[in-house]
C-alpha cells in the first residue's frame, strides 16, 4: 500500500500505548451494538402501538429534560468523583432498564408509559455516564494522541451504528421486538464485566464539589471560550434543524419502501464509518473551527436532499453523505475540547457538551414530528435541511472566533500542551 492509503488509514496509537483505552472501546463497541438494537426497535414498537409520528416524536420530548439537568449535574459529578465507578454504575443501571422494556414487550398487551419511562430513565443516565467517558480519555491517552482517540472513538460507535440498525430491521421483523431488547440486554451484562477492569480514575485535585455554583463555574469557562462556544451552537443547530430520525419509519412506508426502515437508520452511521475508516487526513488538519461549520453546512445540504428526492436508494445515499459529513464535523468538535479545556474543567465542559450534541436530536425529534403534523414527513425532511445550512451561515458570521481557531497557535491548546509535556 502506497504512503497515500497509509496517510488515510485511521491512526492506532491509542490502542498500542493504554491499556484502559483498549477495555473502554471493546466495551463501548459492545454496548452501542446493542443499544442501536433497541434505538431501532423503541420507536417500531411506539408506532406500532399507537400509528402517531406525534407519539413517535415524543420520545425525544421526554427524554430533553433528565438530559438537560442530568448532563449539567452530571459534569459535575465526573469532575469531583470517580470515573470509573459512574463509568459502571451507569452501565449497569442502563441494563436494568433494557430488562424492563424486554418484560413490557414479552406482555400479551404491552404498554405505552413504560417506553416513554425507559426512555426518560435512560436519558438521565447516559446524561451521567457521558461526560465520565468523554472526561476520562484525556487522562489514559497521551495529549498528542487525542485527535486519533476521537477518531477511534467515533469508528467505534459507527461499526454498531452501521451492523445494528440493519439487523435490527431483521430481527423486529422476523423474531420480534423482545429478541432486539434481550439482545441489548446482553451486550451491557459484557461491557460492565469489561468496565470493572478499568483502573481507577479519582478527582483532580483542583476539581470542585459538585453544587450549581461549580456547574455555573464551568458555564462561565464556556462562556468565555467563543470558539468552544461555537462547537456547541453550530452542532445544536444542525442536530435541531436537520436530524430525520424520527421520521423515518414513516418516511419508508411513504416511498413504498417499508424495508428500507432498517437501512435508513443504519445509513448515517454507514457515512459516518466511511470517514473514520479514512480518518488518518484529519491529524493534518490544524484549521478545526472551519472544518466543523463547512461539515455541519453539507451536513444540511445533505438532509435537504434526501427529503426532495423520491426514489428510496438516492434517500439512503444522502444520508450516507450526511453521516459522513456529521462525522467529520464530531471528529473535529472532539479535538478542539480534548485539547484545550483543562483537566480540572473537564467533566462540567462535557456535560455542556452533552447537552450540544444529545439534546439536539432530541429536540430535533419533536421538531420533526411537529412539522410533519402540520405538512408532510418529506416537506419536514427538506425544510429542516435548508433551515440548519442558513443557521449554520449566521452563526459563522457572528463568532469569528471559531473560524480563526488553529490548533498549533490558539493560547489555550499551547497551554494545554506545556502542562501535558511538564
Amino acid at each position: 500500500m502506497g504512503a497515500w492509503g497509509l496517510g488515510l488509514l485511521p491512526d492506532l496509537s491509542p490502542w498500542r500505548v493504554s491499556r484502559d483505552f483498549r477495555r473502554l472501546w471493546v466495551a463501548g463497541l459492545i454496548t452501542n451494538f446493542g443499544s442501536f438494537l433497541t434505538f431501532v426497535a423503541l420507536p417500531v414498537q411506539m408506532k406500532e402501538l399507537t400509528g402517531s409520528v406525534v407519539a413517535v416524536g415524543a420520545i425525544g420530548a421526554v427524554e430533553l429534560v433528565p438530559l438537560i439537568v442530568f448532563g449539567l449535574y452530571g459534569g459535575a459529578l465526573a469532575d469531583a468523583l470517580d470515573k470509573r465507578t459512574l463509568i459502571l454504575w451507569s452501565e449497569a443501571g442502563q441494563g436494568l432498564l433494557c430488562a424492563g422494556l424486554l418484560v413490557n414487550a414479552l406482555l400479551p398487551d404491552p404498554l405505552v408509559w413504560p417506553l416513554y419511562l425507559v426512555a426518560a430513565l435512560s436519558s438521565a443516565l447516559v446524561a451521567v455516564q457521558r461526560p465520565a467517558l468523554d472526561s476520562i480519555v484525556p487522562r489514559i491517552v497521551p495529549h498528542e494522541h487525542l485527535p486519533a482517540a476521537a477518531s477511534l472513538n467515533s469508528l467505534r460507535w459507527t461499526v454498531g451504528g452501521v451492523a445494528a440498525p440493519a439487523l435490527a430491521g431483521v430481527v423486529v421483523a422476523y423474531a420480534g421486538l423482545g429478541w432486539a431488547y434481550a439482545a441489548d440486554l446482553a451486550t451491557f451484562v459484557v461491557s460492565v464485566a469489561l468496565t470493572v477492569g478499568l483502573a481507577s480514575s479519582p478527582a483532580a485535585h483542583e476539581a470542585a464539589k459538585p453544587s450549581l455554583r461549580s456547574v455555573a463555574e464551568g458555564a462561565r469557562y464556556a462562556w468565555s471560550r467563543k470558539e468552544l462556544l461555537g462547537t456547541y451552537a453550530v452542532d445544536l443547530a444542525a442536530m435541531f434543524l436537520a436530524m430525520p430520525l424520527a421520521l423515518l419509519p414513516f418516511l419508508a412506508d411513504e416511498l413504498d419502501a417499508p424495508w428500507s426502515l432498517g437501512l435508513m437508520y443504519a445509513a448515517l452511521p454507514a457515512g459516518s464509518l466511511l470517514v473514520t475508516l479514512t480518518s488518518g487526513w484529519t491529524s493534518r488538519v490544524h484549521r478545526h473551527g472551519r472544518m466543523v461549520v463547512l461539515a455541519a453546512a453539507l451536513w444540511g445540504l445533505s438532509v435537504m436532499a434526501a427529503g426532495l428526492v423520491r426514489d428510496v436508494w438516492l434517500v439512503l445515499g444522502f444520508l450516507v453523505l450526511g453521516g459522513a459529513f456529521d462525522m467529520v464535523s464530531g471528529i473535529f468538535r472532539a479535538a478542539m475540547w480534548n485539547q484545550t479545556i483543562p483537566d480540572e474543567l473537564r467533566g462540567r465542559l462535557a456535560g455542556i457538551e452533552l447537552l450540544s450534541y444529545a439534546v439536539g436530536p432530541q429536540l430535533g425529534q419533536v421538531r420533526a414530528g411537529t412539522m410533519a403534523a402540520w405538512t408532510s414527513v418529506r416537506a419536514s425532511v427538506w425544510a429542516g435541511g435548508v433551515l440548519c445550512v442558513g443557521a449554520v451561515g449566521l452563526l459563522a458570521l457572528c463568532l469569528p472566533q471559531l473560524m480563526a481557531y488553529d490548533v498549533r497557535t490558539n493560547e489555550h491548546a499551547v497551554r494545554s500542551r506545556e502542562r501535558r509535556n511538564g
